[in-house]
C-alpha cells in the first residue's frame, strides 16, 4: 500500500521520503534488537556445535585407536629365515619364540590335457551343461554346474572357468603347444575334479584334449598336490596351506628348512597411540577453555544490514570479531564436562586386571602440567611409558579399556568415551546438529519465536509507514488547497484593482 502512496513533497517544497525514512529509521530500532539477538543465537549453536565437533573428533580417536586391540596392542614379529617362513601376529598373539622346521611346502593339484587343441577348430554347437564334483585341498566339497553356451569361444571357456569362484581354478590355454592347463587354486593334497556325467566327460575329451575322460571318474592328466610337512616346537603337523594360524600368529611357509619365528610387542606403536591420545586430548581442552574465557564484548552488538553498509569490508570483519566473541564464555555444560574429564583421567581404576603399579594414569608417566595457566594440559614421560609397556602391556591396555559396572571399574578411556556421549547429548539438546529442525532443540525454539515476532513487527512497520506517508499526503493536499485559495484571492483581488 505505502507504495502506491510515494510523494515528492512538492506542494510543502519538502522531501517527504527522507522525512519517512528517518521516522521509520527510529521505528524500526526494536526491530534490529531482534535481529541482533538472532545473530547472537545462531552464533552461539554454531560454536556449540563446533564443540561437539571437536569432542566427536577425540571419541573417534579414542575408538580407532585406544579400545581396538588391533590398534593399541600391536605386534613385531621376526623370522630367522624368511625364505622358509614369514609371519604376521594379531593382537592377542603371545610374546613367544617358536621354531619351525618346513620338510614339505604344500602344492596345488594340476590337470594337463594330452592331446593339443587348435583354437580355431574349437566350437560349441549347442549350449551344454557341464557337470564338476570339486573336493578342495583341505577335503571339503561341492558340486559346480557350468553352462557353456552356443558359440563360446575357447577364450571365453577358459574366462568362464576361471571365474568361477566354487570351482577354485586357474586354467590356460598355451598358444605354442595348444594344450590346457587347469590348476588348483588352494593347496592341499586331497584336490581332486570328478566329472559328473557323460557330457561332461566327452566334452573335457572332445572339446579340450583330456582324452580318457570318462564319466564319474576324475579328470586326466593329474598331477597330485600335496600338504605341508611341518614340525612346530618339535611337534609335526601336515597342513593342507602354506598359510595357517596358531594362536593368532599366521605362518606362510616359504621353502623347506627351519626358522624361528618371535613375537614381541611394538612398543613404538603403543607409545605413538597414547601420545596420539594425550596430543587429541590436549588440543580438545585447550580450545574449550579458549571458548570458556574468551572475552565477550558488549559493546560491539551484530551489525544491521544498514550498518554494513556505511563500512568497509575490513571495519565489518573486525567488527564482527569482537561480536561474536565470547558465545561460549563460562559455559556451565562445557565447564562441567572439562571437570569430568579430568575425574575421567585421575580417578583410580579398580579391577582384578589392573596390577596395583598400574591403576593410575599418572603411573604411566602422564600428568598435569604444573603451569595452571595450561588449563590441565598432559605431559608425558616417554622414557617411564615405554617402560610400563614393556613391562606389562596388557595392563597398560586394561587401565584405558577395561569393561565395568561401576565407573570406578571402567578403564579410562571408557570414561572419558562417556563423558563425552553425555556432554554431545546435552550440547544436542540446546544447540541440535545439521539435520535436526529449530523445533528439536532449544536455541532453535527461542529462533523460531524471535522470527514470528519479527514477522509481526515487520507487518507493523509496513502499517506505520503507510500511516505516515498518508498524513504526509493529507498534509500535501491541504497546503496544495491552501495555495490554490491562495491564487485565487491574488488573481481575484489583483484583477479587480486593474478594472
Amino acid at each position: 500500500m505505502a507504495g502506491n502512496l510515494r510523494i515528492s513533497g512538492l506542494a510543502s517544497g519538502m522531501d517527504i521520503d527522507q522525512i519517512v525514512k528517518d521516522l521509520m529509521r527510529a521505528e524500526r530500532m526494536p526491530l534490529d534488537k531482534l535481529y541482533q539477538k538472532k545473530q547472537l543465537l545462531e552464533w552461539q549453536r554454531d560454536d556449540y556445535r563446533a564443540m561437539n565437533t571437536l569432542l566427536q573428533g577425540l571419541d573417534d580417536y579414542l575408538f580407532s585407536n585406544i579400545t581396538l586391540q588391533s590398534s593399541m596392542l600391536k605386534k613385531t614379529i621376526s623370522s630367522s629365515n624368511e625364505a622358509v617362513v614369514t609371519a604376521t601376529a594379531s593382537a592377542s598373539a603371545a610374546n613367544v619364540a617358536t621354531t619351525i622346521q618346513v620338510d614339505q611346502v604344500a602344492t596345488s593339484a594340476v590337470w594337463l590335457s594330452n592331446v593339443s587343441v587348435r583354437k580355431d577348430d574349437f566350437s560349441v554347437d549347442a549350449d551344454t551343461t557341464l557337470t564338476i564334483k570339486v573336493t578342495n585341498g583341505d577335503g571339503s566339497t561341492n558340486t559346480v554346474e557350468l553352462t557353456v553356451k552356443q558359440g563360446t569361444t575357447l577364450d571365453g571357456l577358459i574366462a568362464q572357468l576361471n571365474s568361477n569362484a566354487n570351482l577354485g581354478v586357474s586354467a590356460f590355454y598355451d598358444e605354442q603347444t595348444g594344450r590346457i592347463s587347469i590348476m588348483k587354486k588352494e593347496t592341499g593334497a586331497q584336490a581332486s575334479l570328478v566329472l559328473d556325467d557323460e557330457e561332461t566327460a566327452n566334452f573335457f575329451a572332445e572339446k579340450l584334449g583330456f582324452t580318457g575322460a570318462a564319466a564319474e571318474q576324475e579328470l586326466t592328466g593329474k598331477t597330485e598336490g600335496q600338504d605341508a610337512q611341518v614340525t612346530i616346537n618339535g611337534l609335526k603337523s601336515s597342513r593342507s596351506s602354506n598359510t595357517f594360524t596358531i594362536n593368532g600368529v599366521t605362518y606362510t611357509v616359504k621353502g623347506t628348512g627351519t626358522a624361528t619365528v618371535s613375537v614381541e610387542t611394538d612398543v613404538d606403536a603403543m607409545v605413538n597411540v597414547i601420545k596420539g591420545f594425550v596430543d587429541k586430548y590436549n588440543e580438545v581442552i585447550a580450545k574449550i577453555n579458549a571458548e570458556l574465557k574468551e572475552e565477550r564484548y558488549r559493546s560491539y552488538p551484530p551489525l544491521t544490514d544498514e550498518q554494513k553498509e556505511a563500512m568497509t569490508e575490513k571495519q565489518i570483519e573486525l567488527w564482527e570479531e569482537k561480536a561474536r566473541s565470547g558465545m561460549l564464555r563460562g559455559d556451565s555444560i562445557l565447564s562441567s564436562a572439562l571437570s569430568q574429564m579430568r575425574m575421567d583421567l585421575y580417578t583410580k581404576v579398580e579391577g582384578a586386571n589392573i596390577p596395583s603399579g598400574l591403576s593410575q594414569l599418572a603411573q604411566l608417566g602422564i600428568t598435569t602440567s604444573s603451569n595452571y595457566l595450561d588449563g590441565g594440559k598432559l605431559i608425558i614421560d616417554e622414557t617411564k611409558l615405554r617402560e610400563k609397556i614393556k613391562e606389562n602391556p596388557e595392563a597398560v591396555y586394561q587401565l584405558f579399556n577395561q569393561n565395568g559396572t561401576t565407573d570406578a571399574e571402567k578403564g579410562i578411556a571408557r570414561r572419558l568415551r562417556d563423558t563425552i556421549k553425555e556432554t554431545i547429548g546435552k550440547i544436542e539438546q540446546k544447540a541440535g546438529k545439521a539435520l535436526w529442525t529449530n523445533q528439536q532443540f532449544a536455541i532453535g525454539r527461542e529462533l523460531i519465536q524471535i522470527n514470528n515476532q519479527m514477522d509481526r513487527f515487520e507487518d507493523r512497520l509496513k502499517l506505520i509507514e503507510d500511516r505516515y506517508y498518508r498524513q504526509f499526503m493529507a498534509m500535501e493536499e491541504a497546503i496544495q488547497r491552501a495555495n490554490q485559495q491562495s491564487m485565487y484571492l491574488m488573481n481575484a483581488f489583483f484583477g479587480g484593482m486593474q478594472g
